[in-house]
């Protein structure tokens, strides 16, 4: 009831602007016309703080010039781009000592960090007006965006959802007797059947690895256990799913992996570089990687070095109680873009984004510089090899992305539109949500608790056995409190 009141407020305030409004908007609560923002022809400069821009590297200044230039033409206005310098360290981080010192750009990215500002300082802009009176961000917004724009409605982020997904070189999949078996009927025992034959075929120290803790075999796993959410309903209460039965025979389901080697026994302390590498030089069968642009980079790197017949294989999520990867989280976008409540500029910061997600500023963000990126031959976009070096610095999106790209040079593999296709058909919302402040401390508690104790069993150190003693102790530790706030909150 909660969400669809807010959704009716939301509409409602859409309806009564857009009555005498156009597209582009001032500010978070008054609405502008079109043509009363390009009135204004003052030149603007919006203080932004983008991760991996820096006002000393050539790359970055070019980039943001063309930026400056595509939304300059827009508005009909100068617009300038500068970046605001922060120190060094982790980018949250970063972000934070900036903030803190009372330095609020006009226009900034997060990668955590975000919530403090948001809520308890209050110094982000609620998006939602902007985002209503939008034209081409509105075209590329997804369900779990829309979802995540209402329960937090401070952060932007046009992206495909970061679902992990399982890939395995083509040439070893159809190697293995199993793997009909597996697309068919991927239940656990199927799965472990493909793993134990991908091992031996290929002499593997493993056949899967993760980078230093299980999600990435959750995404795979989590559901046929039946941990379908991280809230799961027991009667006529929520509990905490790693709590439950299903978490238990799941880790039990691990720690077999492990000991018959099937999970690379060096899994705790493997990190993204290793993980990757192993994958890569044959060391291990099956990794998992989010869906879209890092299954592209993935097949690309392993066709790279082993060959056309090595390029990806997408694996489904195991079958149990239920199917599906990792549920999607909706309570807010876990990184974007955010503008300052206290900007002069809001309505030229957030048309900033808005350019980048139409057709020019989709083009500059995915593909770069005619010339260098692509070339246009024959009225279609051929892709050179410095689009390997080329990100997008804006939104990741290709869901209204319809460049004249050539077959010769696709902008994503079979492989990584495959993970988008899969991700969609297996994906469910979340039922998770922002942990208040009060209970945050225990919360990090009960979680540390849960990690170290799945590591212990699936490493063989501590006995599934000891799984009730885990439980009365995550109550304890705050569990139990937690637990009954969430089903005061969850319907």
């Amino acid at each position: 009831m909660k969400k669809t009141i807010s959704y009716l407020l939301v509409m409602g305030m859409a309806v009564l602007s857009l009555a005498g409004c156009g597209k582009k908007i001032d500010s978070g609560s008054n609405v502008q016309s079109t043509q009363d923002s390009t009135n204004d022809s003052s030149s603007v400069t919006i203080k932004a703080v983008i991760k991996d821009l820096s006002a000393d590297d050539e790359v970055s200044v070019k980039f943001l010039e063309a930026v400056s230039s595509g939304v300059s033409k827009e508005l009909g206005r100068e617009v300038h781009l500068e970046l605001a310098p922060i120190s060094d360290g982790t980018y949250s981080e970063s972000m934070s000592l900036l903030l803190q010192s009372g330095e609020i750009p006009d226009l900034m990215y997060f990668q955590g960090g975000d919530y403090q500002f948001a809520i308890t300082q209050g110094i982000l802009e609620d998006l939602t007006q902007y985002v209503n009176n939008s034209t081409n961000i509105k075209a590329l917004m997804q369900p779990y965006n829309k979802e995540r724009l209402e329960n937090y409605p401070y952060l932007l982020w046009l992206s495909p959802d970061r679902i992990k997904v399982p890939v395995v070189r083509q040439d070893w999949f159809d190697a293995a007797k199993s793997s009909k078996t597996l697309l068919d009927n991927p239940t656990t025992d199927n799965y472990k059947a493909f793993f134990q034959e991908l091992k031996e075929n290929n002499n593997l120290k493993a056949a899967y690895t993760v980078p230093g803790d299980i999600a990435e075999l959750d995404t795979v796993f989590n559901l046929a256990f039946g941990v379908k959410a991280t809230w799961i309903k027991e009667g006529d209460k929520y509990v905490y799913s790693k709590v439950t039965n299903a978490e238990k025979e799941k880790l039990a389901f691990y720690a077999e992996l492990y000991k018959e080697g099937l999970l690379d026994n060096e899994w705790l302390t493997k990190k993204w570089d290793t993980k990757e590498s192993a994958f890569y030089n044959g060391e291990v069968g099956v990794v998992s990687g989010t869906q879209g642009s890092v299954v592209n980079v993935y097949n690309n790197k392993m066709v790279t070095q082993n060959g056309e017949n090595a390029k990806l294989v997408i694996l489904p999520p195991a079958k149990g109680a239920a199917q599906g990867y990792t549920p999607g989280d909706v309570s807010k976008e876990s990184r974007g873009w955010a503008i300052s409540k206290y900007s002069d500029h809001k309505d030229v910061a957030f048309a900033v984004l808005e350019y980048m997600a139409g057709k020019e500023g989709q083009l500059l963000d995915k593909l770069g510089y005619e010339g260098e990126e692509y070339n246009i031959e024959n009225n279609e976009i051929v892709l050179t090899d410095k689009i390997s070096e080329w990100w997008p610095r804006f939104h990741e999106s290709i869901a209204n992305f319809d460049a004249p790209i050539s077959s010769k040079t696709p902008y994503f593999s079979e492989a990584a539109l495959k993970s988008l296709d899969m991700v969609n058909t297996y994906s469910s919302f979340d039922n998770a949500f922002v942990i208040p402040d009060e209970y945050a401390t225990n919360w990090d508690a009960s979680q540390a608790l849960y990690i170290e104790f799945a590591a212990d069993v699936i490493s063989g150190n501590r006995s599934i056995d000891e799984f009730d003693q885990f439980v009365a102790d995550w109550n304890a530790l705050g569990g139990a409190e937690i637990t009954e706030y969430a089903n005061t909150i969850l319907k």
